[in-house]
């Protein structure tokens, strides 16, 4: 009977005063809705730059030319160049457990066809291409070893950079584009894969690798290879045997000043998870700040209806009421607040990231840890800011409260 009356007279006090309740109510919706909204766009990112780099080939090594430790490295051109399409040979044939090697000469041109022109990836790369970063050709052909033997000047277009370059969903095969002054004839055209940036597979054009050497960056240098090991548990072994077989060729005793440098697919993808879950963390308490302004307004009300109610406790208390019913009354009012707040949050905050993920063209991805982590949290600040009025009013002492005007 005790829980009935309270939630009974919590209901009648709540309702005496709709607008202070409603204006109240809103710190709490806003913050619960902000968080669930940013920690959804935080773990889509994560989902979507994991799925982006997952895309590019599965159980991927890439070896950059560069310091292995104590510099920055780079892999683009003009940086340190190390890498030479022996190595790719050696690792082909000397290394065990391992798919395809595809070595890269790439960098960014601009390029020309038919008055348009576009400024994008140029990858000059061999066959096992398309193996190791799991390319697929929608029409044509992709690059062959006869191609690359001839220094062929053949391009294969993706997606994006065909649009571009002739128009969206148009056909270019047997149309000519233009690279550092030199025509190369487009053979084929990949199946777009998605994603964004500078390495943007639907936004590259694919030449022969020895093409590039000789028409475009000059040398016998290549800026990564590319290499696929069987499996994930070979993956450590691989790696390796790529360092000593690579230490060795370079005539390198010490393995601190290799001129390499080797990252896999899966720490690539940690220290993106790290970078977007350290953004999220960021975002939801940025956001969880009006979840602090929300429990100080709740608390201020409290204090208010404290001070309008006294005469009222007074006289409960006179009556013979306990000191912890009326404590629990003015809690269970502001822990009403709250939860009524954080249902009305989380309905907001869904279809915030609902919205976001439909006119906004970010990746959402809701949790259902978010969602109670966010009401629990709701109920948190309503018992915590609701603790002092209700204190405060449960320690009124009778006869000041009856005299009070």
């Amino acid at each position: 009977m005790i829980t009935i009356d309270i939630l009974k007279e919590t209901f009648w006090s709540l309702s005496a005063n709709k607008a202070r309740s409603g204006l109240t109510i809103l710190g709490i919706v806003i913050g619960i809705a902000s968080v669930i909204t940013m920690v959804a766009i935080g773990q889509g990112a994560q989902s979507a730059i994991a799925s982006s780099i997952q895309s590019i080939g599965s159980n991927l090594i890439v070896i950059s030319p560069g310091a292995q430790r104590g510099t920055t490295v780079s892999s683009g051109r003009g940086s340190a160049q190390t890498l030479t399409m022996d190595d790719a040979a050696a690792i082909s044939s000397q290394i065990q457990n391992i798919k395809a090697v595809a070595p890269e000469d790439s960098g960014r041109r601009q390029i020309t066809a038919k008055g348009t022109n576009t400024n994008t990836q140029v990858i000059g790369t061999v066959p096992d291409y398309i193996n190791v970063r799991n390319i697929t050709i929608d029409s044509g052909n992709f690059i062959t070893s006869q191609q690359v033997t001839t220094s062929a000047k053949v391009a294969v277009l993706g997606p994006t950079a065909r649009d571009d370059l002739f128009g969206a969903g148009s056909n270019p095969i047997g149309q000519t584009i233009r690279i550092k002054n030199v025509d190369f004839d487009v053979i084929g055209v990949t199946v777009s894969k998605g994603g964004s940036g500078f390495a943007n597979p639907d936004d590259s054009v694919y030449i022969p690798v020895t093409s590039a050497q000789h028409f475009l960056s000059g040398d016998t240098f290549v800026t990564t290879i590319s290499v696929a090991a069987s499996d994930q548990n070979s993956m450590a072994s691989v790696q390796q045997q790529i360092t000593d077989l690579l230490l060795s060729r370079h005539a390198i005793s010490d393995p601190l000043q290799a001129d390499f440098n080797l990252v896999n697919q899966a720490d690539i993808i940690a220290t993106a998870s790290s970078v977007t879950g350290t953004f999220t963390i960021l975002l939801a308490s940025i956001a969880g700040i009006s979840l602090l302004v929300g429990g100080i307004g709740i608390m201020n009300m409290m204090l208010t209806t404290v001070t309008e109610r006294t005469r009222e406790i007074g006289l409960r208390k006179a009556v013979g009421i306990k000191k912890t019913y009326i404590n629990m009354q003015f809690l269970s009012e502001a822990v009403a607040l709250t939860f009524l707040g954080g249902f009305l949050g989380v309905l907001l905050g869904l279809g915030a990231s609902l919205a976001v993920t439909k006119f906004g063209n970010i990746t959402t991805q809701i949790s259902s840890s978010s969602i109670l982590l966010a009401f629990g949290v709701s109920a948190g600040v309503g018992i915590v800011f609701g603790f002092y009025p209700a204190r405060r009013a449960a320690n009124l002492s009778p006869m000041e409260a009856l005299r009070y005007e």
